[in-house]
């Protein structure tokens, strides 16, 4: 399966039967390269990626900043350390799960609700780490 299939059948799927989709997805290496997108991910900046690479090794660095994907600021929320990052900004919010090459990126706006964001994220990445990626 294509690392682009994953992202348009597993991350921008439909949520549950509701006619509900994130908002937008990727996969990414964890050097930053691309390695699938939908079509509205965020263009983002390389540091945008690092800073998300360095919250994963020291969790709590994003924390007082903000993440930042694409220029947007989102705040830092409860996740787990080294494992999920999660940010909110107004009504939608932001799934970051790290495998064990890759990050899993979601992001989400109403009505789609946090709980399902972190559900199709989480889903996903599990199941990459569970076939060793």
């Amino acid at each position: 399966m294509s690392w682009q299939t994953y992202v348009d059948d597993h991350l921008m799927c439909d949520i549950d039967g509701t006619g509900h989709h994130l908002s937008a997805a990727a996969i990414l290496g964890h050097d930053g390269v691309v390695w699938a997108q939908s079509a509205t991910f965020p263009k983002f900046k390389p540091e945008e990626i690092n800073a998300i690479l360095t919250d994963f090794e020291e969790p709590g660095h994003l924390a007082p900043t903000g993440l930042f994907l694409g220029g947007d600021k989102f705040m830092v929320i409860q996740g787990e350390p080294g494992v999920v990052i999660r940010g909110k900004k107004g009504s939608g919010g932001i799934t970051i799960k790290k495998t064990g090459q890759s990050l899993i990126f979601g992001v989400y706006e109403e009505p789609v609700t946090p709980g399902q964001c972190n559900i199709v994220v989480e889903r996903l990445a599990d199941y990459l780490i569970d076939q060793g990626m």
